[in-house]
């Protein structure tokens, strides 16, 4: 058991180098090697966690990072198991000794998870994932500062550009950052169709003073495509009071938009100057080389890594972080579920199916697709295209706008139309949910594949 212990304890000083000292104390202080065993020239490591939010954050964001600093340590290559398990070491300390600080350590997981289910933050968008380069480096630099400073330094900090160029992604990894300092902070993300859902709906059950009460007491808010108020004279100006109320009382807000708010049609003036008085950055779609980035540190997060010719054909040939993405998801399931080997004829290969799939359109037409959903899963049409959000609604409709924007290659905007006038990040969101349960879950691929042959 000293052995193990020792060699755990060289694996995470191989770890701190990689990540920082917050992510390190939240996710890998509590953590132990249970057991490591030989099976045939690799080894079999047990990495024990302390709760399954851990466990499943670890194994999602750091398992291709915990299994290179273990490898080096052992000096031969090896596979990861995670666990829910104690530390025996742990217990025995606890047991001898009284020690209120390191109690009070072991709820902080559970506390952050709880902050980052209220506030809507997402714990992987972070600045430990997000590739830097000249493309997007002012905004990443501005992002930074207002975790240094927040309330004071760029208020509001205003981030726009295209489709899949990261600004969700920092947007997000300032609050990820601001709660990992302090679990307390009353930090909320929302896109700016929920804020205008929550007014309507406050509006219609009087209970607007709710509404006041969720968003003006805010050290830091988060509003996604905050174009989508221009024109909605109410959500203007309950926004505009909003701004007012947070940044009175030093909070910090955020907003990103995909062009700069003086190209925004019928956005107030008053709103106009509270933006420009704060920073506006853009971000430019990825170069070359930040795509290489990001297919490296996207392919460690799925566990396994791209030689450095493999990365540049890839990258060479597809041209947003988010169709990146998607390709690795497609990579990995060729790997993990038809073990196959990473190489140059594999990669080639996905990417002409990702040409031919590109240029391949159905001829079915949106009603019959729609017609096609809702037969399948015995959900009525107009529930389908409706707001309900229970998870046998929700989960139909996704899958038909997945369907609508890849197979009929519509657009975007035009996919939220038909579906009931969502926004075009409610779709995205959509193809990237159901894209990424494709490669994990056997049913959504029986679903998907049930439908197409239909159609």
């Amino acid at each position: 058991m000293e052995n193990v212990s020792k060699i755990w304890h060289n694996t995470l000083e191989c770890l701190k180098i990689s990540i920082s000292s917050a992510n390190f104390s939240t996710w890998f202080s509590q953590t132990h090697l249970s057991s490591l065993k030989k099976v045939g020239e690799r080894y079999v490591a047990e990495v024990g966690c302390p709760s399954s939010f851990a466990k499943n954050t670890i194994e999602e964001r750091y398992y291709g990072l915990v299994q290179d600093a273990l490898s080096k340590t052992l000096g031969v290559n090896c596979d990861l198991v995670f666990m829910v398990k104690e530390n025996p070491e742990k217990i025995k300390k606890e047991e001898d000794f009284s020690a209120p600080l390191f109690k009070q350590e072991k709820g902080r997981g559970e506390e952050l998870n709880l902050a980052f289910n209220q506030s809507r933050v997402r714990p992987n968008l972070s600045f430990e994932n997000f590739a830097v380069s000249s493309s997007n480096q002012m905004a990443h630099a501005a992002a930074e500062a207002v975790v240094k400073n927040p309330g004071s330094a760029y208020n509001p900090l205003f981030i726009w550009g295209g489709v899949g160029v990261g600004k969700t992604h920092l947007m997000n990894a300032v609050g990820v950052s601001l709660l990992q300092k302090n679990p307390a902070n009353k930090v909320l993300f929302c896109t700016a169709e929920d804020f205008t859902n929550d007014i309507v709906e406050g509006i219609r059950n009087k209970t607007t003073q709710s509404f006041r009460n969720k968003y003006r007491k805010l050290s830091l808010l988060l509003i996604d495509d905050i174009q989508f108020i221009a024109g909605k004279d109410a959500v203007q100006e309950e926004f505009f009071h909003t701004f007012n109320a947070v940044t009175a009382v030093g909070g910090q807000i955020i907003l990103t938009s995909d062009k700069p708010p003086s190209e925004i049609l019928k956005f107030e003036e008053r709103l106009k100057s509270r933006f420009e008085a704060g920073l506006i950055v853009d971000i430019a779609p990825p170069d070359f080389e930040l795509r290489c980035a990001i297919l490296q540190i996207k392919a460690k997060e799925k566990g396994f890594e791209l030689p450095m010719d493999l990365v540049q054909l890839v990258a060479s040939n597809i041209e947003t972080a988010r169709k990146l993405e998607g390709f690795l998801i497609k990579l990995s399931t060729q790997v993990y579920v038809k073990k196959a080997e990473i190489n140059e004829d594999l990669i080639k290969s996905l990417l002409r199916k990702k040409e031919e799939n590109g240029n391949k359109v159905i001829k079915s037409s949106p009603n019959e697709v729609i017609a096609f959903v809702s037969e399948y899963y015995s959900v009525g049409k107009r529930n389908l295209l409706g707001t309900s959000r229970a998870r046998s609604i929700a989960r139909p409709r996704q899958v038909l706008m997945y369907l609508l924007r890849t197979e009929l290659g519509l657009p975007l905007e035009e996919v939220g139309e038909i579906v009931g006038g969502k926004d075009h990040t409610t779709v995205m969101h959509a193809v990237e949910k159901i894209t990424y349960l494709a490669s994990v879950d056997v049913r959504i691929r029986e679903d998907l594949l049930g439908i197409k042959r239909k159609l």
